[in-house]
């Protein structure tokens, strides 16, 4: 039985688990004012998930009731494909999003704003002990999305240069991964007060501000690689300018409008443009234990149901370091 939604029953391959902490994704906020024009009302968002396992069906091999887990983006694949038969099921054609979306029998998804959730095993993840719950939750987006290209683009070589644009929720987690990788790390940003932050205590080498000609143009040639997470409209050309011959521009930013690529300095330096959208099931794994290994976690605001609200105004404005995580549990013993 495939999953469903959290006033579901749980089928033989289903897990239901008791939802403690969900994390507040900046696409939570693009589906819930209809910006990408696909929301289909009711919504209930949430897709960064951690808790406990509450029951289990006959046919579940990898759970345990008592046991840790996470659910990220997906909750469903057709399981047949070539990508999902390459552990790539967040690439097939027929992937249910853990909300907005629809299970075959034609049943909506509902996010982890809630209490609960039943989800087919597959798509349920072992949250390893060592990482905590609320900070670990936004991994299950913020940190496979910009996992999952910095390991398919190559970007993990020792002593290479990485350039993390935009220092939010995806950002910043960018930076410790980068570092855990051995990488030298740049952060690009628009905002100057972020430096201290940058550098003191994210660890990051270097900070560069897009409003400095001067520093802009001495960086230039200068990075490997750059992983873009701006999810605003942003000129791509000064970022294409800093990389090295070869370099690697991959966005993993969702912008609501198409942004402008010129064609010139991939020519001329024979530079790649890039994307890349979260990670299967099998990547999302080893991403969680990386981090566990490494001692990585996002950078939490943790808040009370009743604040979402005053949470999602905030979260358009950017207002938060960097990342909202409801405490469900405690919000629903109040």
């Amino acid at each position: 039985m495939t999953a469903r939604a959290f006033t579901g029953e749980n089928g033989d391959e289903d897990v239901t688990i008791k939802i403690l902490f969900c994390g507040v994704c900046h696409s939570d906020l693009h589906v819930a004012k209809n910006e990408w024009g696909f929301t289909n009302y009711p919504v209930v968002p949430g897709h960064e998930m951690v808790g406990t396992v509450m029951k289990v069906g006959s046919d579940v091999k990898k759970f345990k009731v008592g046991e840790r887990v996470g659910v990220g983006v997906i909750v469903g694949s057709c399981k047949k494909c070539e990508s999902c038969q390459q552990d790539l099921e967040n690439y097939c054609p027929q992937t249910i999003f853990t909300y907005n979306s629809h299970y075959t029998d034609g049943t909506k998804t509902y996010g982890g704003y809630s209490d609960m959730i039943v989800v087919d095993e597959r798509y349920v993840l072992r949250f390893p002990d060592n990482l905590p719950l609320e900070g670990g939750a936004p991994l299950l987006c913020a940190g496979i999305t910009v996992y999952s290209p910095m390991k398919y683009y190559g970007m993990t070589e020792p002593g290479k240069h990485l350039g993390v644009a935009g220092l939010g929720g995806l950002g910043h987690v960018a930076v410790k991964m980068g570092k855990a990788f051995g990488l030298k790390v740049t952060v690009i940003s628009s905002s100057p007060k972020k430096e201290t932050e940058a550098i003191e205590r994210l660890g990051a080498d270097s900070f560069l501000v897009t409003s400095d000609p001067a520093k802009m143009k001495a960086a230039l040639g200068t990075m490997d690689y750059i992983i873009d997470t701006v999810s605003a409209v942003h000129p791509l050309l000064p970022l294409l300018s800093l990389l090295k011959l070869n370099g690697k521009l991959v966005t993993v930013g969702l912008p609501d409008k198409p942004l402008e690529l010129p064609i010139f300095p991939l020519v001329l330096g024979r530079k790649l443009v890039g994307g890349s959208d979260i990670g299967g099931m099998k990547e999302t794994q080893e991403m969680l234990d990386f981090c566990a290994k490494h001692g990585i976690a996002a950078d939490v605001e943790v808040i009370q149901m009743d604040y979402i609200n005053t949470a999602m105004e905030r979260l358009a404005k950017s207002d938060v370091r960097y990342r909202f995580v409801i405490d469900v549990a405690s919000s629903l013993s109040q």
